[in-house]
């Protein structure tokens, strides 16, 4: 699918009525149960990806080769819109940052976002300036082929200012970011005040607000239009791993290994889009 038809379909789950669930997957077969459940779009997560790597979440944990070679994986088994997190898009100039959009749109994303991080443990956010220049090159580099999330790490990044959150998200939104994203805002209040600051521009929330687990149906009545998941998916999976572990070592062999059988892995495979 061309880039720019592939920009529409995704763009459009931003603009319908109530918006969409995007969940994170983390290899071949979590996107393969995601795509069977009925999710229209995946999301990549850089922090699961590096778990699976066996690296701590950082900034380029992973390479950029190999987050590309991730997301074209989802993309090849389940034909979906695959939206890549990648951080602060891997570039240490503007001009690296567009590069970095031209290499996703090639490698047939339908998103592709950029964080304001910076990788500075004493400077963790980049200059106000510095991250509205990286997403408007971003902008100019997607050329409507690639949907652009222009997002700032405030709230888990040691400057939990509203006011400064809301200045961002709104420069981004002027500097052609297709969509705004703020992850874990302290309450309900903050993501109302979000999207009411960007609208009519399409918000991601992952998850929830920081201090709750909203639902869906929550989330979307406070005008949230794209909600991810994040690491959440992967962790939950990792939790349940845990514990059969601890069956196991309690001698239950059927309680640890009560989980997908084979046939079924099997059944998920043979529906891919490879085929």
């Amino acid at each position: 699918m061309p880039g720019s038809e592939l920009y529409e379909k995704f763009m459009a789950l931003h603009t319908r009525e109530g918006g969409f669930v995007m969940p994170n997957a983390w290899d071949g077969l979590s996107a393969l149960i995601l795509a069977e459940a009925g999710f229209e779009a995946i999301g990549t997560s850089s922090a699961a990806l590096a778990a699976t790597l066996g690296r701590h979440d950082g900034l380029h944990a992973i390479s950029l080769d190999e987050h590309l070679d991730h997301a074209r994986l989802l993309g090849r088994l389940t034909g979906l819109p695959i939206n890549g997190d990648f951080e602060d898009g891997y570039g240490e100039t503007p001009e690296d940052v567009a590069g970095t959009v031209e290499v996703a749109v090639a490698a047939g994303l339908a998103g592709i976002g950029i964080e304001d991080s910076s990788g500075d443990a004493e400077r963790p956010i980049r200059d106000f300036d510095d991250a509205v220049l990286r997403v408007r090159h971003a902008v100019d580099a997607a050329k409507g082929r690639i949907v652009v999330t222009g997002r700032t790490d405030n709230f888990f990044r040691g400057n939990p200012d509203l006011d400064d959150t809301i200045r961002r998200l709104t420069a981004f939104a002027e500097a052609g970011a297709d969509v705004l994203y703020a992850p874990f805002p302290p309450d309900l209040a903050a993501v109302r005040a979000i999207v009411t600051a960007v609208a009519p521009k399409p918000v991601n929330i992952v998850v929830s607000p920081a201090d709750r687990k909203l639902t869906v149906a929550e989330l979307q009545e406070a005008g949230v239009k794209r909600i991810s998941l994040g690491m959440a998916l992967y962790a939950h999976t990792m939790a349940a791993l845990e514990q059969a572990t601890k069956s196991l070592l309690a001698g239950d062999i059927a309680s640890a290994t009560n989980g997908i059988t084979f046939a079924r892995l099997t059944e998920l495979l043979n529906q891919t889009t490879q085929d």
